[in-house]
């Protein structure tokens, strides 16, 4: 990657893309020209939208990449770019937030062959964007936090969701952990958190078949159990999931207003 790139960019070698929560709409500018310009697209199987294959990607001849691993896709990259291909490698959401995109753009490099990344869309925006609310808010979250719940490869010390909850001005954005809903609640009720803290998950966010279930930390696994979901939904705690309860910002108030005032003259 050169020096000078910036992202939003095109750039010399393989472009990393995000290609946004699902809805193809949310895939960028810069993300959208260059999958239809690309003559191979290696992509995320069925985490990327495949109306987003059919619209910009057409022409291109598309791997997909679940089940295959460095030792399979990168000497594929690595050849296609070196006859002179536009090799395209499209991940989920950002591929910055949970992805594996560094460990396949190192070996890239290994080989002599130059990548870099075009940033998209991640599932908590989009999720947020359907609740209709903020990540923070005024009053009610000044922080975020992105996280994964413990599992196979997270271990008991390495969860900190419930620290995250604790603090109580953070919302908590849980990224794979569709599955443990439940158990993770569980373990917060453990804790001592508020049973009553709002919850709300987002099942496969800005898809044609997105779902909302709105909850508590007491109610939510068995509504995610009862609608059945394990996996590709966002998980959002705290207050900001509801929309409500935040002051009004200083952008809008009377200290902006009077920023303003001060700086107009009468004639």
């Amino acid at each position: 990657m050169s020096d000078d790139y910036t992202p939003g960019d095109v750039g010399e070698g393989i472009p990393f893309i995000g290609a946004g929560p699902g809805d193809p709409g949310l895939l960028t500018v810069t993300g959208k020209q260059l999958v239809e310009d690309a003559d191979l697209v290696v992509h995320a199987g069925s985490l990327v939208n495949s109306e987003l294959l059919e619209a910009y990607c057409a022409d291109a001849e598309q791997v997909n990449s679940v089940g295959k691993d460095l030792e399979e896709l990168v000497p594929l990259m690595t050849e296609a770019y070196e006859e002179g291909r536009a090799v395209v490698r499209l991940h989920s959401g950002d591929p910055a937030i949970y992805g594996a995109a560094l460990e396949q753009m190192d070996a890239l490099e290994s080989n002599g062959v130059p990548s870099y990344f075009v940033p998209g869309v991640t599932s908590a925006f989009a999720a947020s964007a359907t609740l209709g609310t903020q990540l923070t808010l005024n009053e009610v979250a000044n922080h975020v936090a992105f996280t994964r719940p413990q599992g196979k490869t997270l271990s008991d010390e390495e969860d900190h969701i419930s620290d995250f909850v604790g603090f109580g001005d953070v919302t908590t954005c849980i990224y794979l952990g569709t599955h443990a809903v439940a158990e993770t609640m569980d373990r917060l009720l453990d804790d001592g958190h508020d049973p009553e803290t709002p919850v709300a998950v987002v099942y496969h966010a800005s898809w044609p078949d997105e779902d909302v279930i709105r909850g508590t930390i007491d109610t939510i696994g068995e509504q995610v159990e009862a609608a059945g979901y394990r996996a590709s939904a966002l998980v959002i705690i705290g207050e900001a999931a509801t929309g409500a309860g935040y002051e009004r910002s200083y952008l809008y108030g009377d200290w902006a207003n009077e920023r303003d005032d001060s700086s107009t003259t009468d004639e």
